[in-house]
């Protein structure tokens, strides 16, 4: 890894809501407003930024998210956990996009990064975050990318984790967070229930609770995925950018970083129209935005084989909408079936295996172009989270032959 220059540009934490600040040099949680808590967002010296930092500075720069280290919360170099992760390539889905009707789709494939998962993005600044604050132990509940993600930055760290994931999680999701050495556990139940014997955890063995939005940080590595997307574009933004959405950090950090870009005047004043994508067997915010509401209800018997998104009630679902209803965008929700038929389509066609979240992403885009919400010249980004082959997927029956038959 190259040299780099420690951030003096972070600044502080903010309460969204009420407005209270909190240091950037103590560990801070969630803001006491409210119940259980309002998530700390990341603030930083925009103003001291612009006049600092220019896109010339980039130019020789190492191709991972610390490229962007002005608007990342570590302070020194000596804290930065890293295991190369960004700048993932933006792909042109031509064959595809012509098929569909949307000539200018393009795919943001996270399934090239460190872990197999844009889960990486989040742990890298999280961790490097957590080594600089001096943590030693956390805990999180995960629907099991995340786990297996933290798992391995932390060992990288020498951080102890403490992982406690549903037990119907992809069973490759346990097997990279065991052979990291974190402590594993499974619960018979969702990511919710997952959350409640964290919060129990935490208050019995005072460890750092790492979970969605419980610290601040991790959304700092989730918005690289936009300050990515704007640079692969010459610093000119899509139309519309769909991001599937669970937890809802990634589409929260999408739009946090681009409207940190439009302060320092590396893009205008244009924003992508940011979609939610959920399934439909577990669409607590697409439900919110139908209804027009700033928060989400919790999701009854939330089911779906997109697990990344099985989240029956987000603790940032505010902000979630609020990125949603900000840019004009929308949220949708997809059948399982479809999503595996999408899934299948960007394999054949374009010789991508990307995850059943990331091709949610697909069936969206083609909904909403077939309602004219997407126009055809519309410049689109579809964002796949993951690696395909992280999931146990079954072809069907391939033919068995025998050493002498032919095809």
């Amino acid at each position: 890894m190259s040299q780099r220059k420690p951030s003096s540009f972070v600044s502080h934490l903010e309460c969204p809501k009420c407005n209270k600040t909190y240091s950037v040099d103590e560990v801070n949680q969630l803001c006491d407003c409210g119940t259980p808590g309002t998530p700390l967002l990341v603030r930083y010296d925009l103003k001291k930024l612009k006049t600092e930092w220019s896109k010339s500075d980039l130019l020789t720069r190492e191709p991972s998210l610390w490229r962007y280290r002005e608007l990342l919360p570590v302070k020194s170099d000596e804290n930065v956990v890293s295991l190369g992760e960004g700048m993932t390539p933006l792909i042109p889905l031509k064959k595809l996009g012509e098929k569909v009707g949307m000539p200018n789709l393009l795919l943001k494939d996270e399934g090239t990064i460190p872990s197999g998962c844009f889960k990486a993005r989040g742990a890298a600044v999280g961790i490097s975050k957590a080594k600089e604050l001096g943590i030693k132990s956390l805990a999180m509940p995960t629907n099991g990318n995340a786990g297996g993600a933290w798992s391995l930055y932390a060992a990288r760290a020498g951080i102890e984790a403490n992982i406690v994931m549903p037990i119907k999680a992809p069973k490759i999701t346990r097997s990279e967070t065991a052979i990291a050495g974190a402590k594993l556990y499974l619960v018979d139940g969702l990511i919710s229930d997952a959350g409640k014997i964290v919060g129990r955890a935490v208050q019995k063995n005072n460890f750092f609770d790492a979970s969605t939005l419980k610290e601040p940080y991790r959304i700092e590595g989730k918005k690289t995925m936009g300050l990515e997307i704007a640079e692969q574009l010459d610093w000119e933004v899509p139309d519309v950018i769909l991001y599937p959405t669970g937890g809802g950090v990634g589409i929260i950090g999408i739009y946090k970083g681009l409207k940190e870009l439009q302060e320092i005047g590396w893009i205008g004043e244009k924003m992508p129209r940011l979609v939610a994508v959920q399934a439909t067997g577990c669409a607590p915010i697409v439900k919110a935005w139908e209804e027009n509401k700033k928060e989400s209800d919790m999701w009854e018997d939330a089911d779906t084989l997109a697990f990344g998104i099985n989240v029956p009630k987000a603790i940032g679902d505010f902000l979630v909408l609020e990125s949603i209803y900000e840019t004009d965008g929308c949220a949708v929700a997809i059948d399982d079936e479809t999503i595996v038929k999408c899934q299948e389509e960007i394999a054949s066609i374009e010789g991508l295996f990307v995850c059943p979240e990331g091709a949610a992403n697909l069936a969206a885009a083609k909904k909403l172009r077939e309602d004219n919400w997407i126009k055809e010249e519309e410049k689109v980004v579809l964002l796949n989270t993951g690696a395909g082959i992280k999931y146990p997927y079954d072809p069907g029956k391939p033919a068995i032959l025998q050493p002498d038959e032919d095809i």
